[in-house]
């Protein structure tokens, strides 16, 4: 795996820190405080550039508040924009599936579809956060990652494979929420890449795909599949 100077820690779950090598911090999918299998708050940065959400749910939107309170722009859909906005953040960036935004560090992120769904927990229940989605990023020099966020294989994987060409895939394994480890193959399949990190899986019981059930799904498929582990930076 290839990463050409990017730093790329799992936090557990669906979050990962990104460090580009010019010394960007973007987050994906924030689940910081309350996640059982993320480290303490005080291995993160004081410091953070950019926020990618997939959806609205409290283990993918987790601690958005929080990081753009330290100045991170907020790259969401339209609908979760308009939440924030709502809520007093002001650096944000809505997109919608399809658009690419150019982010801090020259990345550019296109947001793609998902098969999930995308409701904000709120203190009057569960609010509407538009649809869920993925998100390619692009970075300078190289690789070009996609995170799928939460869903289940679909067939336009193809073309997201045959559009952003991606280098790294993280694909969520854990089944019950989202796709299991063999939709998960099947998905690494269409979209062509040489590297799968898994994700979203043992947080909790339920949630029981394991990387080595992917790996015996991609047997023979010349696909590298990456078990990182939680909180420590690969490079």
């Amino acid at each position: 795996m290839d990463l050409n100077g990017l730093e790329l820690t799992w936090l557990g779950h669906a979050a990962f820190r990104l460090k580009t090598p010019d010394g960007t911090i973007a987050y994906i999918d924030p689940w910081l405080e309350g996640n059982p299998s993320c480290p303490d708050s005080e291995h993160h940065p004081d410091r953070v550039d950019a926020v990618y959400l997939t959806h609205g749910h409290f283990d993918h939107f987790g601690s958005t508040m929080e990081l753009a309170a330290l100045g991170a722009q907020i790259f969401c859909i339209h609908e979760i924009a308009v939440h924030l906005e709502g809520a007093g953040v002001t650096s944000m960036v809505g997109a919608n599936k399809g658009g690419t935004v150019a982010g801090p560090g020259d990345i550019a992120a296109t947001m793609t579809d998902a098969v999930h769904s995308s409701g904000i927990s709120g203190e009057t229940g569960i609010v509407a956060g538009g649809e869920a989605g993925g998100w390619v990023l692009a970075f300078p020099g190289g690789p070009t990652i996609y995170h799928a966020g939460d869903t289940s294989v679909f067939g336009d994987m193809t073309l997201i494979g045959e559009m952003s060409t991606p280098d790294i895939a993280l694909l969520p394994i854990g089944g019950h929420f989202t796709m299991g480890p063999v939709g998960a193959a099947r998905a690494a399949r269409m979209l062509g890449v040489a590297t799968v990190i898994p994700m979203h899986y043992g947080t909790f019981p339920i949630l029981a795909g394991t990387p080595d059930e992917l790996r015996v799904e991609l047997d023979g498929s010349g696909i590298e599949v990456v078990d990182l582990e939680i909180a420590v930076p690969v490079t």
